[in-house]
C-alpha cells in the first residue's frame, strides 16, 4: 500500500498514534498528527510528521485527507473523530492500517477478560514451536510498530479490544480467538448489542480455511472459519475440563496442577490458546516448557503478600462485572472483596447470587460506592471506604486467617487513578506497608 502523494491524518499522539504516523511516513505518505492536548504531548515525534495541538471540531471540518487513522482511545462516532470522518477518503483504525502492510500469520484475541493471559500464551507457544511471534496490539505494542520491524516476526499474537475492532474493514486473522462475553464499556456504547457487535467484527473477514476458537455456547452469529469451541464447564467442547486435566476431544493433553495458574477463568485461557496455535500447526506437547514456566500477568489474581494467614490478592484488572465474577468463583476461602471505583453504567445485581455464600464482608470505595452499598447489601454486610487505603485497612480488620483480601474492583479505575495498573501498584503498596 503505497502512499506517495497523499495525505494522512493520524488522531491522536499516543502509542498507537505515533506508531502508526511512523508507519505511513515510511510508505511515503505526508503524516500530520492531531491531538487535542497541548503541544507538550507531541514531544519526541520525527521532525518529519506534521504535528496540530489544540485540535478541536473545527479542526476537523476543515481537514482533508486520504487516509484518517484514529487511535482506539478516541470514540469512533464522537464529535472530534466525526469531524475528520468528514472530509476522510477513508476513515480506519491503528489495527486495520497497520495489517495491510502485514504478511505473516495472526492470531486475533478478543473478549471481555482473559484477553492478555491468552495473548501471552499464544506468543510463548508460538515461540517453542519454532516460529517467531510477537505479541502485540492493545497488549504491549502497537502492530504499527511490529510492522516497521526491519525483520518482522511470522506470527503476531494481536490483543484486540472492541475499540480497535470497530474500525476494521479488511483485516483478516488466520485466527479469531473469542474468550467470552458480558456488558462493559457501557460510558461508551448506547447498548450491550452495539458492543457485541463491535466485538463480533474479529470474523468479519475470515475464510474457510482460517480458524475461530470461541468459547462453547458464546452466540458470534454466521461465521465462515472453521470452528473450535472451548469451555472450562461444558464437556461436549473440543476442549474441556475434568478436574485439573484439560482434554482435547475426551484426550488430557495438559494439567493445570503443574502450572501457576488456578480458577475456571485461567482454565479456559489455557484452552483458548493451546487450540489457537494447534490451528496454526503448533502441537499442544510444546505447551508443557510454557506454562509450567508461565507466571499470570500483574494485577490479575496476583497473590501479593500472606499476612497473619490471609492472602491478599490483587485483581485490579478486573474492570467489569464478568472479571470480577471470575476471581469470586476462583476463591477456596473465606473471602473479603474490595470493590468499586468509576461509575460505567453497569448493572451489579446478577453478582448477588455469586456473592451470597461466597464473600463475608464486602469493602466499597470510589464513585459508585453508594450504588454499590444499595446493591450488595442485600446479600452481604457491605461498608464503605473514603480511599483505597482505608479499604485495605477495613478489609484486614474484617478478615482472618486462612480467609483472602480479595481486591477486585468491578470497574475502571478513572474515578480516581489513571488506569488499573496504578490502581493495582497502590494496592500493592498498601498491603506491603501493613504490619
Amino acid at each position: 500500500m503505497n502512499l506517495t502523494g497523499q495525505k494522512i491524518a493520524i488522531l491522536g499522539a499516543g502509542r498507537s498514534g505515533r506508531a502508526a504516523a511512523n508507519l505511513a511516513l515510511c510508505n511515503g505518505g505526508e503524516v500530520v498528527v492531531y491531538d487535542s492536548g497541548p503541544p507538550e504531548v507531541f514531544d519526541g515525534i520525527g521532525g518529519d510528521v506534521g504535528c496540530h495541538p489544540l485540535a478541536t471540531e473545527e479542526t476537523g471540518k476543515g481537514c482533508e485527507a486520504d487516509v484518517v487513522v484514529i487511535s482506539p482511545g478516541i470514540e469512533t462516532e464522537g464529535e472530534f473523530a466525526s469531524s475528520f470522518a468528514e472530509g476522510a477518503g477513508e476513515f480506519i483504525g491503528e489495527t486495520e492500517f497497520a495489517s495491510r502492510y502485514f504478511e505473516g500469520l495472526v492470531i486475533g484475541i478478543t473478549g471481555t477478560n482473559g484477553k492478555t493471559t491468552t495473548t501471552e500464551l499464544v506468543q510463548r507457544m508460538m515461540e517453542a514451536g519454532g516460529k517467531s511471534c510477537e505479541a502485540c496490539g492493545n497488549y504491549g505494542r502497537p502492530l504499527s510498530d511490529v510492522v516497521l520491524e526491519k525483520i518482522p516476526p511470522e506470527a503476531v499474537s494481536l490483543e484486540l479490544s472492541s475499540f480497535q475492532l470497530e474500525t476494521v474493514r479488511t483485516f483478516r486473522p488466520d485466527v479469531a480467538v473469542w474468550l467470552n462475553f458480558s456488558p462493559d464499556h457501557m460510558d461508551r456504547y448506547r447498548s450491550v448489542d452495539e458492543y457485541h457487535g463491535a466485538k463480533q467484527r474479529i470474523f468479519k473477514n475470515q475464510r474457510e480455511d482460517d480458524a475461530a476458537v470461541v468459547r462453547f455456547g458464546e452466540e458470534v452469529g454466521e461465521i465462515c472459519a472453521s470452528r473450535i469451541s472451548f469451555s472450562a464447564t461444558q464437556p461436549d467442547a473440543d476442549y474441556a475440563l475434568c478436574g485439573t486435566g484439560i482434554l482435547r476431544q475426551g484426550t488430557k493433553v495438559f494439567d493445570l496442577e503443574d502450572t501457576r495458574l488456578r480458577g475456571l477463568h485461567n482454565a479456559e485461557n489455557v484452552m483458548a490458546a493451546l487450540a489457537a496455535v494447534e490451528a496454526v500447526n503448533v502441537l499442544p506437547d510444546t505447551a508443557v516448557s510454557v506454562f509450567a514456566e508461565y507466571a499470570p500477568p500483574l494485577h490479575r489474581c496476583e497473590l501479593v503478600r500472606i499476612l497473619d494467614g490471609v492472602e491478599y490478592i490483587n485483581d485490579s484488572k478486573a474492570t467489569n462485572l464478568h472479571a470480577l465474577e471470575a476471581a469470586l468463583r476462583s476463591q477456596c476461602r473465606p473471602t473479603v472483596l474490595i470493590a468499586g471505583g468509576k461509575e460505567k453504567g453497569l448493572d451489579y445485581t446478577p453478582l448477588l447470587a455469586v456473592l451470597e455464600g461466597r464473600v463475608s464482608q464486602i469493602v466499597v470505595f470510589g464513585e459508585i460506592r453508594g450504588s454499590l452499598i444499595d446493591i450488595f447489601s442485600q446479600a452481604v454486610s457491605t461498608v464503605g471506604a473514603e480511599s483505597l487505603e482505608d479499604a485495605v485497612q477495613c478489609a484486614r480488620e474484617a478478615s482472618g486467617p486462612g480467609g483472602t483480601v480479595l481486591f477486585s474492583p468491578g470497574t475502571s479505575s478513572f474515578d480516581m487513578f489513571s488506569g488499573y495498573e496504578e490502581r493495582g501498584d497502590a494496592y500493592r503498596t498498601i498491603v506491603h506497608a501493613l504490619k
